[in-house]
């Protein structure tokens, strides 16, 4: 803690033991230090649309409960017309937020098609869609490079990547968890072409399964690594895993660890600007508390989640923009709207 407050690096085995150390109180001060260091007093939120395209996937992820085959019951694939309707009921957004299954019979062309229409109807909007995994899966698909594929996203115009996908980049818990998935190497080249093109994305790390507090460092560190190299990550995101409906089964985080997580990671991450505490998986409340121990970003309005609540969050699907201010004051942080690139929209 003492070299962490002079300024030093969090080495591997520091990181390790302040995930193993009890002191959640000190290590919540220091992650709220940081965060103050950063971005002062800012607590950031946007008004955002969340939209899954399809469940329909030809993975069968073991921590997932929204996966579906095609014709199974529950399966669902919207077309461009049914997404660019939803984006049309409410006013205000900067930024939607698309994230589906890997569909067997979409190509490459159904992806570009659907940003571009976006892109059309909705000129000012921020375009945050489409994990590494999604990428990687598209471009087998169509036998272009990850590069060609998101260099043709970003002309339709892509602007943002989601974090999702990288799970837990360990490679033993990972073949356990996720075995049909792109392994965490892959994960990490497919985010460095996007940096490289210029796409900006966030990052994430799955916690609360079958890893070990040195497999959640060893991620981090990796993700560092890649920031020092590209500067191209946004914000980073812990995801707690929810273990309804999933063929691992398995328990809820508990809210000492979700805290804990959230400053460890500002601490370790100290080239990221931004660590979000998303309070869909975390709830309303953790999240609001998170704001205190090193996280400066509660995401957004959201609307419609359906992956974490078909796994069982037991929050809502959406906030209004009046709530996230609410939480944010109520923390005692100064409420700041952005848009999808950390623009500043409005500020109370």
């Amino acid at each position: 803690m003492e070299r962490i407050k002079a300024g030093e690096r969090v080495a591997r085995e520091d990181a390790i033991e302040l995930f193993k150390s009890d002191d959640i109180f000190n290590i919540g001060r220091l992650g709220a230090e940081l965060a103050e260091r950063k971005n002062g007093r800012n607590a950031y939120f946007i008004v955002n649309r969340h939209i899954n395209p399809t469940n329909i996937c030809v993975n069968r992820c073991k921590f997932c409960a929204f996966s579906r085959s095609k014709g199974e019951e529950g399966s669902f694939e919207l077309t461009i017309e049914q997404i660019l309707e939803r984006l049309s009921e409410g006013q205000g957004f900067s930024e939607v937020h698309i994230v589906g299954g890997l569909h067997p019979d979409w190509p490459f062309e159904h992806y570009v098609t659907m940003i571009s229409a976006i892109r059309h109807r909705f000129p000012l909007l921020n375009i945050k869609a489409f994990t590494a995994v999604e990428i990687y899966y598209v471009s087998r698909i169509s036998g272009l490079s990850p590069e060609a594929v998101l260099t043709k996203l970003k002309e339709s115009g892509l602007q943002i990547m989601p974090g999702g996908g990288a799970e837990i980049f360990a490679e033993g818990v990972r073949n356990q968890v996720c075995p049909e998935k792109i392994p965490g190497s892959r994960w990490l080249e497919v985010m460095e072409i996007a940096h490289r093109v210029g796409i900006r994305t966030n990052a994430t790390m799955l916690y609360g399964h079958l890893e070990t507090m040195e497999d959640r460092v060893d991620h981090l560190l990796k993700l560092r690594e890649l920031q020092d190299k590209t500067g191209g990550f946004q914000a980073f995101i812990s995801l707690a895993y929810h273990p309804k409906n999933t063929e691992m089964g398995g328990f809820y985080s508990s809210g000492i660890d979700d805290l804990k997580t959230i400053a460890v990671s500002r601490l370790v991450l100290d080239n990221f600007d931004h660590i979000k505490a998303y309070w869909i998986m975390l709830g309303e409340k953790i999240s609001q508390t998170a704001l205190l121990f090193g996280a400066d970003d509660l995401d957004g309005t959201i609307i419609e989640e359906k992956i974490t609540h078909m796994a069982g969050a037991m929050t809502g699907e959406g906030m209004t923009r009046d709530d996230l201010i609410y939480q944010i004051r109520k923390a005692g942080k100064t409420p700041v709207e952005r848009d999808g690139l950390y623009n500043e929209i409005w500020k109370g």
